[in-house]
């Protein structure tokens, strides 16, 4: 539950998204602490991966609020505005995994890890790599540094992105279907990571279609489904008691899958 955390990390309030007269996202708001693992689950198309990228900004949201730490973001266009070098500062906070990989293929593992902290934080670059050879120790693949992305598995480029994200030293990381494009067998190695940032205290929302994950490894769980949240709580409430009829016809389906 939240209230054995600290005040909130991250809010939203009425974050909205539109793209023209369709409503991706409609009203969301959600507050994480510090420390927290949220998942969001629900049905393909209903607005998780969207408002993960309002959240920091990828996307930029049609209305709403957002407020990390101190900082205020009036996403209505009468506020605080984020662009050029602010808006790279306040994304510099998250760190996001995504579905695909997204690593520079011209780049070595090493390299891809780096750059980020070199462009964008400005650290020197014996620093970077000082930094990027703990994280790359962190997710299990110190022996690959001077590999390029495609000697590397998919399960590995997936934990490269991961070590590329934590490098950046985020406020909170932000899990976009990071299994999605992987074959089976490869999907425990990189939740075996995720687990293990878990349990270190890492401040966590993943977007996920991995029920019996999101059930162990998430302190609270969204149920969003047509762009707005229909059920929130902790993960014993979300899967054991639901009281939505849409979350238990959701859940009803997503168990008769896994027979």
């Amino acid at each position: 539950m939240i209230d054995k955390f600290e005040r909130p990390l991250l809010e939203l309030r009425n974050i909205r998204k539109n793209y023209g007269n369709f409503e991706a996202v409609r009203g969301v708001s959600l507050s994480v602490a510090k420390g927290e693992v949220v998942a969001i689950i629900g049905p393909s198309g209903c607005g998780k991966s969207t408002l993960l990228r309002c959240i920091n900004h990828l996307e930029k949201p049609s209305g709403g609020q957002i407020s990390l730490g101190d900082e205020n973001i009036d996403c209505d266009g009468t506020g605080t505005m984020l662009r050029g070098r602010k808006l790279a500062l306040y994304r510099s906070h998250f760190g996001m995994v995504f579905q695909q990989f997204d690593l520079f293929q011209h780049l070595s593992v090493l390299e891809n890890i780096m750059i980020g902290q070199t462009v964008v934080l400005k650290r020197s670059h014996d620093l970077a790599c000082q930094i990027a050879r703990q994280h790359l120790t962190r997710v299990g693949l110190a022996e690959f540094e001077h590999r390029m992305p495609k000697e590397l598995s998919g399960g590995q480029q997936q934990r490269v992105a991961m070590a590329r994200a934590l490098a950046m030293s985020p406020k909170i990381l932000l899990f976009d279907e990071v299994t999605s494009a992987l074959d089976p067998e490869l999907i425990g190695e990189v939740l075996s990571v995720i687990k293990e940032l878990a349990n270190e205290g890492a401040t966590m929302i993943l977007v996920t279609h991995e029920m019996a994950f999101a059930r162990d490894v998430a302190d609270r769980v969204v149920f969003m489904d047509g762009g707005k949240i229909e059920q929130v709580g902790s993960s014993e409430l979300i899967f054991g008691s639901p009281s939505s009829e849409r979350l238990k016809s959701f859940l009803f389906r997503f168990r008769g899958s896994e027979a």
